[in-house]
């Protein structure tokens, strides 16, 4: 008989990251051990630290730092929960920007865009949220029960969704073809 003790996710945790690359894999670190050491399902922790990497990459691209500091300069605000119904929820909060969050439809050829596209795929919802001090946070229920056994089936999905076909499932393909004339 095994003896399983469920630990307890931190109910939240709010770290400061600098507006730009440097502090995104501090926070992913950071976000990976906290929600490992609460218990939660290993698939849902790779969804949120996509998710939170891929919300601070637009928070840094796309809005200002939090208070008067300079673009490139100060931080941005990063959080995440576990509730007590088990709802993870990750929160990236800048100083706001041109542009309101809003998925896009790059070309296949676009070296960015897709963000908030794969964001949507792996959530369970998200949305903006501004506040009077011109703050943007956009917030993602990355799943509703960190708690549910069947927890990792997004995520299987997904990759079902995403995975191109196998070469085998492909019309007969002969590359060696496209050098007979070299010689």
């Amino acid at each position: 008989m095994a003896l399983v003790v469920a630990q307890e996710v931190p109910t939240s945790s709010s770290m400061a990251v600098p507006h730009g690359p440097a502090g995104v894999g501090k926070a992913r670190h950071r976000m990976r051990a906290q929600l490992r050491t609460g218990g939660v399902a290993e698939s849902v922790i790779d969804d949120a630290v996509l998710i939170l990497s891929e919300l601070l990459s637009n928070a840094c691209k796309h809005g200002r730092p939090l208070g008067d500091a300079l673009s490139g300069d100060g931080d941005v605000r990063a959080a995440w929960r576990v509730d007590a119904g088990g709802r993870l929820t990750v929160e990236v909060t800048d100083g706001g920007g041109p542009t309101r969050p809003a998925p896009a439809t790059p070309s296949v050829t676009a070296h960015g865009g897709r963000g908030l596209n794969i964001i949507t795929a792996l959530a369970d919802d998200w949305g903006v949220r501004d506040d009077a001090r011109g703050e943007v946070t956009v917030w993602v229920v990355v799943h509703d029960d960190v708690h549910d056994p069947d927890v990792g089936h997004r995520r299987d999905d997904f990759a079902t969704r995403v995975t191109a076909p196998s070469v085998g499932a492909m019309a007969r393909l002969d590359f060696a073809d496209a050098f007979d004339d070299r010689d």
